[in-house]
């Protein structure tokens, strides 16, 4: 039996935790701040310590991007952490992401990189109007982020970056132009120790208030090449082993990388009941040393997310091709509590399961569900 260490406590670690379980390989999760080693499941505690939780793992893994430094310093030390320091701190630090994708020779936005009251005009001068801004450090979900359509609340919006910057030690803006896109797709897939790479089909992502709410996944063979090159230059750049999520502004049938994500990512949720390997057990396979499974998509599947509820009508459990999963936290406004994975035969079905499925929630709690539905 493998036994694989998980940096986080968090949803991701609960499912990779399902995901092995038939595999054999055993999981326990590393809470960064209690510094517990906790069952994923349960959230039992089974020890405390990095050193402890370390040394019963035979490889550690990350959920999150934004571990400490001295953290990832010991596990690196181990020689059993996976993917690696250099593309957790890629997928942390949007100047080291930005720079990785410009190496790799990968479409992006253009960008500046803002220190100081300077540098925004700076950036302003190079980017150009409009333009939006990020914290390169943390800033998820929609925070940590601002647009800057015209010079009239320059001053107010550097006030909140300048604040940003002093409150968080190494922190800096990242300014990019404002891309003009269609919609937002994202490409999951995984790489193992021998460099054999396999890639699930696109997800189509709609957000809510910078939030992911519907993830589908689509059958678009030019885009897919096209996210197909630009994932394996990525991870064949960083040596990248494990599950990789890119997600992608589609500017008129092209693809500009927007961030990367080192790690199971909330857009693959839907290969749990859509693919053949779901992303956990695939993330799994490639630390583990173990043949990629297949990523081939068996039915048409679309992802829900559940934010700030806790629970849904017993009719959602009673829809043909609904799977609920919960991820065991209190209920608090916003938060990403659970996801609904609906599939069915064909789009046409899973339109109109989403539909139905939207006729049972509260529109108020799915706002997006409705709207996008009808677009499928």
């Amino acid at each position: 039996m493998k036994h694989v260490l998980v940096l986080g406590a968090g949803q991701l670690a609960r499912m990779m935790s399902l995901a092995g379980a038939p595999l054999n390989i055993k999981i326990s999760a590393f809470d960064v701040h209690s510094e517990n080693i906790v069952h994923p499941l349960t959230l039992e505690v089974l020890g405390q310590g990095l050193e402890q939780a370390i040394s019963q793992a035979d490889v550690i893994t990350a959920e999150f991007e934004h571990i400490p430094l001295d953290v990832l310093a010991v596990c690196e030390a181990s020689g059993k952490f996976l993917p690696s320091t250099d593309a957790i701190k890629a997928g942390g630090d949007r100047r080291i992401e930005k720079a990785l994708l410009d190496n790799a020779g990968v479409k992006n936005a253009k960008y500046a990189v803002i220190n100081e009251r300077n540098g925004l005009d700076a950036a302003i001068a190079s980017v150009g109007l409009p333009m939006v801004l990020k914290s390169a450090l943390g800033g998820y979900d929609g925070k940590g982020q601002w647009r800057l359509k015209t010079l009239d609340n320059l001053e107010q919006i550097w006030t909140e970056m300048a604040q940003c910057i002093a409150d968080s030690n190494n922190q800096a803006i990242v300014a990019e132009e404002f891309v003009p896109f269609q919609r937002e797709v994202s490409l999951v897939g995984a790489r193992n120790q021998h460099g054999d790479i396999a890639i699930y089909p696109l997800a189509e992502n709609v957000h809510t208030d910078g939030v992911l709410t519907l993830s589908t996944a689509i059958d678009e063979p030019e885009l897919q090449a096209q996210a197909t090159q630009m994932f394996t230059a990525v991870a064949e750049s960083l040596d990248y082993v494990g599950v990789l999520a890119l997600e992608f502004f589609d500017v008129n049938g092209q693809l500009l990388v927007n961030e990367i994500a080192p790690r199971v990512h909330n857009s693959g949720h839907w290969t749990q009941q859509g693919a053949d390997t779901c992303q956990f057990e695939n993330h799994l396979r490639a630390v583990c040393n173990m043949p990629l499974g297949s990523t081939d998509a068996v039915r048409a599947t679309s992802m829900v997310n559940i934010l700030g509820e806790d629970s849904v009508p017993d009719a959602v459990y009673a829809l043909a091709g609904c799977h609920v999963h919960w991820y065991g936290k209190e209920k608090r406004a916003g938060r990403k509590m659970g996801h609904i994975n609906v599939s069915a035969a064909n789009q046409r079905d899973l339109k109109a399961t989403l539909i139905q499925l939207a006729d049972l929630l509260d529109e108020s709690a799915y706002p997006a569900l409705r709207p996008a539905a009808k677009t499928l």
